[in-house]
């Protein structure tokens, strides 16, 4: 098991937008469970956007800017963007695969 960072700060939480069948969905999925098992103040929840009700123009509002595909994930309420952006800002600044 991987080992798990002391809090740092307050706890982040993160929302996954996805849908069904979306393979990057299921990656971004999957790096936040690593997340979750490597830090003790990481927690996130996935939103399916079909069974929401949700469409993309309603991302793009929350997003403030086009989104055109899923996954769009934000940390806090802050837009980081989808399945890449996701990883790579956890490898930046949340010690993902350390």
């Amino acid at each position: 098991m991987a080992k798990r960072l002391k809090e740092r700060r307050e706890n982040m939480f993160a929302v996954i937008f996805g849908r069904p069948g979306c393979p990057y969905c299921v990656r971004a999925v999957q790096i936040a469970e690593q997340l979750t098992e490597q830090r003790d103040d990481f927690k996130f929840r996935y939103v399916d956007i079909h069974a929401e009700g949700i469409t993309k123009e309603d991302l793009a509002k929350s997003a403030g800017k086009p989104v055109n595909t899923v996954p769009q994930i934000f940390l806090d309420e802050q837009h980081i963007g989808g399945c890449t952006d996701f990883e790579a800002y956890a490898k930046e600044n949340l010690g993902l695969y350390q």
